[in-house]
């Protein structure tokens, strides 16, 4: 099984958490090198808005460099949880999912 990392950073104001498989120190001095993003595939109808919106951003992005103070956290995870958007101030979801109905009982 490869090493999936859970990856928080700071960008414009917002706080990213994206899945990747590769992690490093960068080549180019102060930055974090972050590689392999992991994006959810879904076959059916139901389509998660932030990781739409996650994937049309970095989804042709072969590596990404971000500057080490913009890094919050980088976690080593099991499996793969929701990717999130928030508001760096307030910490709420700035992606809302589309409203579903209630799972019958």
């Amino acid at each position: 099984m490869k090493t999936l990392y859970k990856i928080t950073f700071l960008n414009a104001g917002r706080i990213y958490e994206l899945y990747a498989r590769k992690v490093s120190a960068g080549t180019l001095w102060g930055f974090t090198e972050v590689a392999e993003l992991v994006f959810d595939v879904h076959d059916g109808v139901v389509i998660d808005p932030t990781e739409e919106r996650l994937r049309d951003e970095f989804g042709d992005t072969r590596v990404l460099h971000l500057p080490m103070q913009s890094v919050v956290r980088i976690e080593e995870v099991e499996k793969k949880g929701q990717s999130a958007i928030r508001d760096a101030a307030t910490g709420e979801k700035v992606v809302t999912p589309f409203p579903m109905p209630a799972k019958p009982r």
